[in-house]
């Protein structure tokens, strides 16, 4: 179900209905002597639209809630936490259609954004951002190399109490200082390549278990969709290399801060886990 639809069409119906009251219906309901109190559609617009208007407002153009759906972007969000995303960082955009209307800004290497998955866009997705327009990125050995420099980062741990079979990593993307998971069995490397214009490329903390970047188009290419091929490279199985870019078109927000941690319906919710995202 596309939420913002039903709560864009609910506004507009509640809001028709309310305006045909105010102009029209209670002047009509005045001029009766002993006229009657206001039907029953016309009570609830009246007393929801304003309600609905307000929430179409805050979370089409302020801030929006999302809950963590997979173990993609651990440690930095884990199952279950609720997090705000900033609706207007990256511009202001229509909801339902996500046109943008005003430019406020462009996404930086290190945020973590939350976008509408290029293959389904019925689906939104969050990861980390690696590359922007025109910036030349590889990945080598578990490490990020970004314009040229490798990203700066430390071991933190092996085998953690929360990970056991991962190696745990501090890491300075950008302006952002976040850890990252590592499984050191694993290997899935990147040329050098450059990010188009108006694309991003993206990759989730747990570096060697998230659907991102470097999975999601599986080989296939499509131009609509962000999956483009490598000039010149070939994936481990032989097959020219393809890497899914998140388009400007499906940009959503960046993720600003975690509010609560419910990661099963019959626990209580944690509201200690309160904090900001790196």
């Amino acid at each position: 179900m596309d939420f913002a639809l039903v709560l864009v069409v609910a506004t507009l119906v509640t809001g028709s209905v309310w305006l045909l009251d105010k102009l029209i219906l209670r002047k009509k309901r005045q001029q009766k002597i002993g006229a009657d109190k206001p039907g029953l559609l016309v009570e609830y617009s009246n007393s929801f639209f304003p309600v609905l208007a307000l929430v179409l407002v805050l979370r089409s153009f302020v801030f929006e809630p999302f809950q963590i759906p997979s173990g993609s972007m651990l440690p930095t969000l884990k199952i279950g936490d609720f997090i705000l995303v900033n609706k207007f960082t990256y511009g202001i955009r229509l909801p339902v259609t996500n046109t943008e209307v005003i430019d406020l800004g462009e996404p930086e290497v290190g945020d973590v954004l939350v976008f509408r998955y290029p293959l389904d866009e019925r689906l939104n997705y969050i990861k980390r951002v690696v590359g922007t327009p025109g910036d030349t990125v590889a990945y080598r050995n578990k490490t990020l190399v970004v314009n040229g420099t490798p990203i700066t980062r430390e071991l933190v741990e092996k085998n953690p109490a929360d990970a056991p079979s991962e190696w745990l990593w501090q890491e300075q993307l950008g302006e952002a200082q976040h850890q990252v998971y590592n499984y050191p069995a694993r290997r899935f490397d990147f040329p050098q390549i450059q990010v188009p214009e108006g694309y991003y490329l993206v990759m989730g903390d747990n570096r060697d278990h998230s659907n991102d970047s470097r999975f999601w188009c599986q080989g296939q290419v499509s131009e609509d969709r962000g999956c483009l091929a490598i000039p010149g490279y070939q994936n481990q199985l032989g097959e020219p290399l393809v890497l899914g870019f998140v388009p400007e078109a499906n940009l959503v927000g960046e993720a600003v801060a975690v509010w609560m941690h419910w990661p099963e319906l019959f626990s209580l919710p944690d509201l200690t886990a309160v904090r900001s995202i790196d």
